[in-house]
C-alpha cells in the first residue's frame, strides 16, 4: 500500500501546484484553502501514509490501510471538490459536500490511527 499512496501523493501535489500556478496567473485567490488542501491532506498526509506503510509493512498489508487509501480518495476529492465549485459559484447549498467528504476522510484517519496501534509494535 505503501507505493499506491505515494502515487497518489504526487497526483494531489500536481494538482495543488497547478492550481497555485492558475491563481497566480490570473491575480485570484479565491481558492487558497482549496489549493493549501490539496497540498496538506492530499500531497503531504499521503505521502506520509506511503512512507509509514513502507517502513512498516504489516500495516500497510491490512484491510485498514486498504480501507483507509480508499476512504482518503473519496472524500478528499468530494470535499475539495465541492468547496472549489461553492466558492466557484456562491452556492452554499453545497456546504453539505464539503462536509460528507470531510468525514469521509476523518473516517479513513480513524482507520490509519487504529491500524497503526494494532499492527505497530516495540522492538
Amino acid at each position: 500500500m505503501g507505493s499506491r499512496f505515494i502515487k497518489i501523493a504526487g497526483v494531489y501535489f500536481f494538482l495543488a501546484v497547478i492550481l497555485g500556478l492558475v491563481m497566480g496567473i490570473i491575480q485570484n485567490f479565491a481558492f487558497t484553502s482549496v489549493h493549501a488542501h490539496l497540498n496538506l491532506l492530499g500531497w503531504v498526509s499521503m505521502a506520509l501514509f506511503g512512507l509509514i506503510y513502507s517502513v512498516y509493512k504489516k500495516a500497510g498489508e491490512t484491510s485498514l490501510a486498504k480501507a483507509h487509501f480508499w476512504l482518503h480518495n473519496i472524500g478528499l476529492p468530494i470535499m475539495q471538490g465541492t468547496l472549489f465549485l461553492e466558492l466557484l459559484t456562491g452556492n452554499t447549498s453545497l456546504t453539505i459536500g464539503i462536509i460528507i467528504g470531510s468525514l469521509i476522510v476523518i473516517l479513513g484517519v480513524i482507520l490509519f490511527v487504529l491500524n497503526l496501534f494494532l499492527n505497530l509494535r516495540e522492538a
